[in-house]
């Protein structure tokens, strides 16, 4: 079965056990309204085991644990507090979501370091029970402008299909200077197997303003997939950040209305007052 043709959970298997998993795959934004503008690109994603980071450490001499390397994954770039592990970090936001115990297993999906250099516009952590069970996801969502904002959800019976996880958050943090903020996400996702699918619809209302998507395709760890890596997707993490400026800038020239920033939010939300 080829990964792409994989449309359930149980198809696609429980989720890597490695301490991390490679995903490379692709990134598409479509703008649907009030025009229409759409973007792909490449990119690889990490699936990282935050309890094993040692051992992640050790995978291979490309990629270096809070150290520099030419692949690097580095707690501080996603925690709050860098006297806070990232474990720390899940657990505190778990429990006041209302988890009453901590999560078995918490794996992160994001960009490493390239050279040095990564920006995440989201960061999606996964958290699993003792049974193997998804109980909460958390979209650690970054802009451009330095601000950040975790949409912390508890996994509810009807959230969950065979299909995968579909839930839904009010807009808190300010992304895109084209769009307003009173809208809505709406997050389509297929947890981490051999493949992973994370789609975000956009809404204002009933009317579709954006959907964006990533969808990657899981692969060891090793020297030789990082070398190929490294190569296949040159500079990537460069590439996202000036890739984000550049369709701006594009969005503006077909006319897009900038809107101003508002003050930042609260760093996380823990439930959703405006479920449609």
């Amino acid at each position: 079965m080829k990964d792409d043709r994989i449309t359930s959970m149980a198809e696609n298997g429980p989720p890597p056990a490695a301490a991390a998993t490679l995903y490379p795959g692709k990134v598409m934004h479509q703008r649907l309204s009030p025009f229409g503008h759409r973007f792909s690109y490449s990119v690889f994603s990490l699936l990282v085991d935050v309890d094993q980071l040692a051992v992640l450490d050790r995978l291979s001499w490309l990629l270096s644990v809070n150290r520099p390397g030419p692949l690097s994954f580095w707690e501080r770039d996603h925690s709050e507090d860098e006297s806070e592990t990232l474990r720390q970090f899940a657990d505190r936001l778990l429990a006041r979501a209302g988890l009453a115990e901590p999560a078995s297993r918490v794996l992160l999906l994001a960009y490493p370091r390239m050279f040095g250099y990564a920006f995440n516009p989201i960061s999606t952590y996964f958290a699993y029970d003792a049974s193997g069970s998804l109980i909460a996801i958390i979209y650690a969502v970054r802009n451009t402008f330095g601000e950040r904002h975790s949409y912390v959800a508890p996994v509810l019976p009807e959230e969950t299909s065979p299909a995968g996880i579909r839930q839904s958050r009010a807009k808190i943090l300010h992304v895109s200077p084209f769009m307003d903020m009173d809208l809505r996400y709406h997050f389509r996702v297929l947890p981490p197997g051999k493949t992973v699918r994370l789609r975000i619809h956009e809404t204002s209302g009933d009317a579709a303003l954006l959907a964006a998507t990533f969808t990657g395709h899981a692969a060891t760890v090793t020297s030789g997939t990082l070398a190929r890596c490294l190569v296949r997707f040159p500079l990537m993490t460069v590439k996202v950040i000036a890739g984000i400026h550049w369709e701006a800038l594009k969005l503006w020239a077909k006319g897009a209305r900038f809107r101003r920033s508002p003050p930042p939010p609260p760093t996380a939300s823990f439930g959703d007052a405006n479920v449609h």
